[in-house]
């Protein structure tokens, strides 16, 4: 019997991904933070004020669960919202001072945990293996 290269390249990359989210899960618990309060705060972060869809479509995360989130980061006034002044069913979403500054601190030494997870790779290999994971994805949507 052949081997089927495409289940086993399914069950390598859902293991890795298993392995990296675990390594990811546990650099951010030493921040005290939850992997769900980080990906908000990292959106925001880096991309600025958005929607609550912007950010559940950049994370990952439902609406329903995202909104629970936001509550209690605005709670620690690590962020707040404000109203979209020309349709009031918007709200945005923005990082505060306080969450930024966490984020200044924070986001340097996350980034190095990723840079060592992948530090085995040559820059070409990181980028065959983005092009590859791409072309997979899209492959995946196609599928439905």
């Amino acid at each position: 019997m052949s081997e089927n290269l495409a289940l086993k390249s399914f069950v390598v990359l859902m293991k890795s991904s298993k392995s990296i989210q675990e390594q990811i899960k546990k650099d951010i618990s030493k921040h005290g933070m939850k992997t769900s309060d980080f990906t908000i705060l990292e959106a925001l972060y880096h991309k600025g004020r958005q929607t609550v869809k912007q950010i559940s479509d950049a994370v990952l995360i439902n609406t329903g669960s995202i909104t629970y989130v936001i509550d209690k980061l605005e709670t620690k006034n690590l962020l707040e919202r404000s109203n979209c002044k020309e349709d009031r069913r918007v709200v945005y979403i923005q990082i505060t001072e306080q969450g930024k500054q966490l984020m200044d601190e924070i986001f340097p030494k996350h980034q190095s945990v990723i840079e060592d997870i992948f530090s085995g790779l040559t820059d070409e290999e990181k980028k065959t293996l983005i092009e590859l994971l791409k072309k997979a994805g899209k492959e995946g949507e196609t599928e439905q």
